[in-house]
């Protein structure tokens, strides 16, 4: 056993052993009651080059129980936590099937079940039945490493990694012994004594969360090498098993919280802002902050319609200090609060500083947003850096564009609150606040879809020095024409007329106000629900085996004198220790 305090179970992999076999993953699904389509351990079938250079080889990849693992900190319920050990674990009873934890895994290790059925057409069998766990429908789970097993064992005084019983079931059951279980803490465990004496490498190293399955890529007789199949054209490729599938946890459903809310609090914030400045009427004041609520209503129902088990929602304010979906809620709250306090006959019914609370929660709430789909790491193109500053931005070019129209309908109503142009309006300040407020808005929206247009520019150019893959890339390709076209240009230059007072005020204001909102809710539905492809998965170094070029080094083996005759092709594989 270890010296140290506390374990660090862990793994090894060793890819010139692995024969593909599948015996791990059987083993697994046997000892875990997995149901159809589920498995927490898996092998991927790799085969790359053209003939006669090819190889093939295979790689187990689940849960890589990380020193740092992403899924952890996110989770609002604190259902997903790390023992001391470092075992990553899942509390089922206390998951709520939000999926945060599953598309803030860079290895495709969280699956979420809603509808428990067979492997039959004809019904479940008693042994299916016997076996369910209804606790698993609805919430994430993963492979834990067998912690019963791991549990049991030390409870019984057994060694994990040395006796079968007290080690995952995958690691006991490999026929080729290629996976291989222990104390990374303990200098003398096999583990540890691999991971020393073979060349290794941690999959998606550069994420920093220092994962726990070390592959080994060497023996004395096959050497390694880089690896060069992880080029654009093979990522391209969803057939082929390195690459990330489109995440499916966050659909359009969870989408509309961006979208809505984003809009809501942006109208919220910006109302605020122009009622400090004296341009928000009292009434238009009140409106816009009712209407903000509405609409971040919206997003919210979409996205409790969304999680798997709806009944514990209120969990998700269990965790603000690490997940900024719990921080979400709380801010919700207060908004609401201050919603609440600006309603007729209220104690704090006028405006005035009630109301701006409410634009701060609503600053608060977007920023929440903003952090949320950016601390998701198991997505490429939402994890990295112009993304929280895009969707900020966007939220508040939404919200221009949402009072735009708020005040348009206004003006509309009342068409003689001011008969000046909207030129002379905006360079006035002796004119009425009512006239200068579709001035300014314009100013305001155009400003703040030129910003957004020049993030998002440079988000495309950089995406694939980011680390985001060809078919975000692709994604984005498609995206850009139609908001660039509709979603920045046309409302700018429709800003720009009711600066210049080229036309009837509210009817331009109304359109660019909608094209505004309607590019803002385009973006992000597509960045979530349509380029929100999963990490995929990573071989940096491989064995030099193969044919071609990929062919291992020659060897040659002379057979002692004691051994007569010459051996023949199959003993000397097996004397120079070949791994298969």
């Amino acid at each position: 056993m270890s010296a140290a305090a506390n374990p660090r179970w862990g793994m090894t992999v060793d890819l010139n052993r692995c024969v593909g076999c599948q015996t791990c993953t059987a083993a697994c699904k046997h000892a875990n009651d997995t149901p159809p389509e589920v498995q927490w351990r898996r092998v991927i079938d790799i085969e790359q080059g053209t003939f006669p250079s090819v190889e093939r080889l295979f790689m187990v990849v689940g849960c890589q129980h990380c020193e740092e693992p992403p899924c952890v900190p996110v989770c609002p319920t604190g259902a997903t936590k790390q023992r001391a050990d470092g075992l990553v674990t899942m509390d089922y009873d206390q998951c709520i099937g939000c999926a945060y934890c599953a598309v803030s895994c860079p290895y495709q290790a969280r699956t979420i079940v809603h509808e428990e059925r067979g492997y039959f057409a004809s019904g479940r069998t008693p042994q299916e039945v016997a076996t369910s766990h209804p606790e698993r429908r609805g919430v994430a789970q993963k492979c834990t490493f067998c912690v019963d097993r791991v549990d049991e064992g030390l409870a019984a005084g057994l060694v994990p990694g040395v006796d079968p019983a007290a080690t995952p079931a995958c690691a006991a059951s490999c026929i080729a012994s290629a996976i291989q279980f222990g104390d990374f803490n303990d200098p003398q465990s096999k583990v540890s004594q691999l991971a020393r004496d073979i060349p290794s490498f941690q999959m998606h190293a550069q994420l920093g969360t220092n994962p726990q399955i070390r592959y080994l890529y060497e023996t004395p007789a096959v050497p390694g090498r880089d690896s060069a199949i992880d080029d654009d054209e093979r990522l391209s490729d969803l057939a082929n098993p390195l690459t990330g599938p489109l995440q499916r946890f966050w659909d359009w459903r969870a989408a509309m919280n961006w979208c809505f809310g984003g809009t809501g609090s942006g109208l919220a914030i910006i109302a605020t802002a122009l009622s400090v400045a004296g341009l928000m009427p009292a009434a238009l004041l009140r409106s816009a902050v009712f209407g903000a609520g509405v609409l971040i209503a919206i997003g919210l129902v979409c996205v409790f319609l969304k999680i798997g088990r709806q009944l514990r929602f209120w969990r998700a304010a269990l965790r603000p200090h690490s997940s900024w979906m719990s921080r979400e809620l709380y801010v919700v709250a207060l908004f609401y609060l201050a919603l609440g306090a600006m309603l007729p006959g209220s104690p704090a019914g006028s405006p005035g500083f009630v109301a701006w609370a409410a634009g701060g929660c609503a600053l608060a709430f977007l920023a929440c947003q903003a952090m949320i789909l950016f601390k998701a790491r198991g997505i490429p193109a939402w994890r990295v850096h112009p993304v929280p500053a895009l969707i900020v931005v966007s939220g508040l070019a939404e919200g221009a564009g949402a009072a735009l129209v708020l005040a348009a309908v206004k003006r509309a109503a009342d068409p003689g609150s001011s008969a000046v142009s909207g030129a002379v309006a905006a360079s006035s300040m002796h004119i009425s606040p009512d006239a200068r407020l579709l001035p300014v808005l314009a100013a305001g929206l155009i400003g703040l879809l030129a910003l957004h247009a020049a993030l998002w520019r440079r988000h495309v150019v950089r995406a694939a020095a980011q680390g985001i893959g060809p078919l975000a890339r692709t994604e984005f390709a498609r995206i850009s024409p139609v908001l660039h076209a509709l979603g920045h240009a046309a409302p700018i230059v429709l800003g720009g007329l009711i600066l210049s007072g080229a036309g009837p005020e509210p009817i331009l204001a109304a359109a660019a106000g909608t094209l505004a909102v309607a590019g803002g809710f385009w973006w992000k539905f597509c960045l979530i629900v349509r380029a929100g492809y999963q990490q995929g998965f990573s071989l940096p170094r491989i064995p030099q085996r193969g044919s071609g070029r990929n062919a291992a080094p020659e060897r040659h083996v002379s057979p002692r004198r004691s051994e007569g005759p010459a051996l023949n092709a199959a003993q000397t594989s097996a004397r120079a220790g070949t791994h298969f």
